[in-house]
């Protein structure tokens, strides 16, 4: 039986960390965490989903707040290690979520910049950078996230507009005339495969 192992942070790689820097992400397609560990992870996942109760399934907001157990995960040396090396050692962890999108009936998640929603509780947004694990298979077909490269360097105040919260997961959208969909670049990933990118990029899943 073959495992997988961790590989050092991609991002260690110069042309990496300045891919992060100019584009506003980074694909680590290697395995993140041990084995064992990941499929502990994907145990708590599915644990989780078959109890969320009334939330739908992208409503999995702060998981870690009622299970401690996701430290472990959060808080993993191969985590800290990929996220030091594209914004440095100070590093503390603001939010969690598990987002499952079902076939047929998942909501689209509009585009938008993580940090429109978090202006007035971070100081840095340059120094905002979200991991993204795939617990499964994330391509195209069944809603990957996709991001338009560089727009972590557009600044300003830009408009949003209204949507349905019934076929979206928040009431409003970046408004188009900021980007070009043609632009998007996919993140395909494989499970225990991540992406990292900066709270500032528009993105949209």
């Amino acid at each position: 039986m073959t495992t997988a192992t961790p590989t050092r942070p991609e991002s260690q790689n110069p042309t990496a960390l300045q891919q992060y820097q100019e584009q506003g992400f980074i694909l680590h397609k290697q395995p993140l965490l041990e084995e064992s560990q990941f499929s502990k992870l994907t145990e708590i996942f599915e644990s989780l989903l078959a109890e969320k109760g009334d939330l739908r399934a992208d409503e999995l907001n702060r998981p870690h707040y009622a299970d401690p157990r996701l430290f472990e995960f959060l808080t993993a040396k191969p985590v800290l290690d990929l996220v030091e090396s594209l914004i440095g050692p100070n590093i503390g962890l603001w939010s969690s979520h598990f987002i499952c999108k079902e076939p047929f009936t998942g909501r689209t998640t509009p585009w938008h910049e993580d940090s429109k929603y978090w202006e007035g509780r971070i100081d840095r947004m340059d120094k905002l950078a979200t991991i993204w694990l795939a617990i499964d298979p994330s391509n195209k077909q069944n809603g990957c996230m996709r991001v338009i490269p560089s727009t972590h360097l557009v600044s300003g105040d830009l408009e949003y507009v209204p949507v349905s919260k019934e076929t979206h997961t928040f009431g409003t959208e970046l408004h188009n005339r900021y980007f070009d969909e043609k632009d998007a670049v996919y993140f395909e990933l494989q499970p225990n495969e991540c992406s990292v990118h900066d709270g500032r990029i528009f993105m949209a899943l």
